[in-house]
């Protein structure tokens, strides 16, 4: 039988034990000897020596293995929030989730945001409750917090033998047993009209029936099982381990036609060389193949490596459903399709950062080492999106102060650049308020570039980012250039977009439609409106950014700051602290009881006030409130906007 692959993702709140989960699954598997610790930094996929002094993983890892005739690539990624980045790029190439959950501390803020993407986007998933050895854990506790804070359509599939003990177990739930039998077809009948027929006809479903049943309605995203064990001390994994591969969707065949992949990881190489992993949707790359990517860019793949038994092994080809490494293409990029659709933008699951800090490299001769230090930073995590002010100042884009950190750690650590950061502060950006248009024409004095561009901005719908389009035909655009008018409107569209880094007070321009209204060049042959020396790229990028502040100026801009919607559970008799304080932020507090004991306060504020609350909150609560936030979008700013140095130059998100 051939072999079938499965991309697994393990995701959990930070210290909920996944990447301890990990190396118990390698080592269930057979692939390691020894299972290495998250405190010594001997684990498989924490390998940065960052990773293995906090105890937390950065960067998204792979590491594989088998079950039967199934290939798991297994992809371990960050808990942290500040690392939710790097989260979502994991998250389109999955075909299937384990969403690990700690049985003493349970349902956790990450958790949260965490299943609600993975429901977002049909990602079959099972939860896995670890700890159970812990002191403190409770199984029936925290599956109660399941069904009321994450999803109702649950299953336990065992029960928990002596908790919070060295020898807690797992006892796998039986089809023998009526009260399970009972569970599963009141779960499953629901999405199964012939299996509640069934049911109702003979008053019992036979016991192959439901594992089925079962397995189809995992596969589809609408149940979701649940295990119970301890990675430490392996209590119900190997339960687990079989169960994702009985359980959770294999990658669909189609080895055949045109390659199609995503990439969602960049390093550098030992020698500095650009390595990309992708996941292959479709079709095979073999070594030496040209692949398109990105926005029109090309390049020739000189190696590849595939994930087999832990680590990845040099391969002449890698095919549909696998996880691969790809050297060569130099151009390339985090979020990139590779193939049909490459010049596709992926999806934003998770909120963009909220927070800019300047940085500054610690010795002043050093700040071209700092500034080509975090570029090639920006290619692994494009989110932080580093950014030159025209007195040459670098800023950078982040999710939270621990990312702040681990930034500073890895510059000294890997570069050798001491450097200085600022305190952070709001990420604002820019909309337009109404529809300007400008145009540079060939040949004009105020034009000192060899092409005509005429563009117009429009406002479009929040959250919609920006959006290109081509309302000229080809007699205006310089094919010998551009080849395609696809390529030609790629070009443009990433243009714009790296102008619009720097709106009318220095913010990012979103949440807007610009077109492209006219277009022309120069040849030496042509009319005299046109002739002159060959047009250039050049000329048309450089042109745009010009044109643009035009039409941006003519029409408008509003600042606008993040907000966030704020979740609280604490004590009630902390509720009166609480709501003081959010009101002093000029927070609408809606609060509402939860149990005895025990409250909820929700409101909508800026994530400036956000950061407040989070800070006093220890504080208020006697250190037993928690906080989850989620993105709310962005409101104007009241008053005058806040104004910061126009860019210089950008590595774009």
């Amino acid at each position: 039988m051939s072999q079938q692959e499965l991309n697994l993702g393990i995701l959990a709140h930070v210290d909920a034990g996944k990447t301890t989960l990990t190396e118990r699954l390698l080592y269930e598997a057979g692939v390691i000897d020894a299972i290495g610790s998250v405190d010594d930094g001997t684990t498989q996929t924490d390998s940065l020596a960052l990773e293995q002094r906090r105890g937390i993983t950065i960067r998204s890892a792979v590491a594989s293995f088998a079950v039967g005739d199934v290939h798991v690539n297994l992809i371990d990624t960050p808990g942290h929030p500040d690392f939710i980045a790097e989260v979502e790029r994991v998250l389109g190439v999955l075909d299937g989730a384990v969403l690990v959950i700690s049985a003493v501390e349970g349902v956790q803020p990450q958790t949260r945001i965490l299943i609600r993407a993975l429901q977002r986007l049909h990602i079959p998933t099972v939860l896995f409750v670890n700890k159970i050895d812990r002191a403190g854990a409770d199984a029936e506790r925290v599956v109660a917090a399941i069904g009321e804070r994450l999803t109702p359509s649950i299953v336990a599939m065992g029960t928990v033998t002596e908790p919070g003990s060295r020898v807690a177990s797992s006892m796998p739930a039986s089809t023998d047993d009526d009260a399970f039998r009972m569970r599963l077809v009141e779960l499953l009948a629901e999405r199964d009209d012939e299996l509640l027929a069934a049911y109702v006809e003979s008053g019992s479903v036979p016991a192959d029936r439901l594992r089925t049943a079962l397995a189809t309605q995992t596969r589809q995203a609408l149940v979701h099982p649940v295990f119970f064990g301890s990675a430490i001390t392996g209590a119900g994994v190997p339960q687990l381990l079989q169960e994702i591969a009985a359980l959770l969707p294999p990658a669909p065949a189609g080895r055949d036609g045109p390659p199609v992949a995503s990439v969602f990881k960049i390093e550098r190489g030992v020698g500095g060389e650009k390595v990309a992993y992708v996941r292959m949707f479709a079709g095979t790359i073999r070594t030496r193949a040209v692949l398109r990517f990105g926005r029109g860019h090309e390049g020739k793949v000189t190696s590849i490596s595939v994930f087999e038994r832990g680590g990845a092994v040099q391969r002449p080809a890698v095919a549909a459903g696998a996880v691969a490494k790809l050297w060569g293409l130099a151009e390339i990029q985090v979020g990139d399709r590779i193939g049909d659709g490459a010049a596709d933008a992926p999806a934003h699951h998770f909120a963009p950062p909220t927070l800019e800090s300047d940085v500054a490299a610690t010795n002043p001769a050093d700040g071209a080492r700092l500034r080509a230090a975090l570029a090639q930073l920006a290619e692994q995590d494009p989110l932080i999106s580093v950014r030159r002010d025209a007195d040459g100042g670098l800023s950078v884009s982040l999710y939270g102060e621990v990312q702040k950190e681990v930034l500073e750690s890895t510059l000294v650590d890997e570069y050798g650049l001491g450097v200085t950061f600022q305190e952070a502060t709001p990420l604002y950006v820019e909309r337009p308020v109404a529809t300007g248009e400008a145009v540079e024409v060939l040949h004009a004095e105020t034009n000192p570039f060899r092409a005509t561009i005429g563009l117009r901005v429009e406002p479009a719908p929040a959250g919609s980012g920006i959006a290109f389009r081509l309302e000229v035909d080809h007699t205006g655009v310089p094919l010998y250039v551009y080849k395609r008018m696809e390529h030609f409107a790629d070009s443009m569209a990433e243009y714009v977009r790296r102008a619009f880094d720097s709106g009318r007070f220095g913010w990012r321009v979103t949440d807007c439609l610009v077109a492209l209204t006219r277009s022309g060049y120069s040849v030496p042959d042509g009319p005299p409106s046109r002739r002159g020396p060959l047009s250039t790229a050049a000329d048309f990028r450089k042109l745009t950014p010009l044109v643009l502040a035009q039409a941006l100026e003519r029409a408008g801009t509003v600042v606008c700051e993040p907000f966030v919607r704020v979740a609280v559970e604490l004590p009630t008799d902390a509720l009166a602290g609480v709501t003081a304080f959010a009101g002093r932020l000029g927070a609408a507090i809606e609060a509402r009881q939860l149990r005895p004991g025990l409250s909820a306060v929700e409101t909508v504020v800026s994530a400036l006030a956000a950061r407040d609350l989070q800070r006093r909150l220890p504080g208020l609560t006697g250190g037993e409130g928690v906080l989850e936030s989620s993105f709310a979008g962005y409101r104007p700013v009241a008053g005058d906007p806040p104004v910061r140095p126009r860019h210089a130059a950008a590595t774009r998100t």
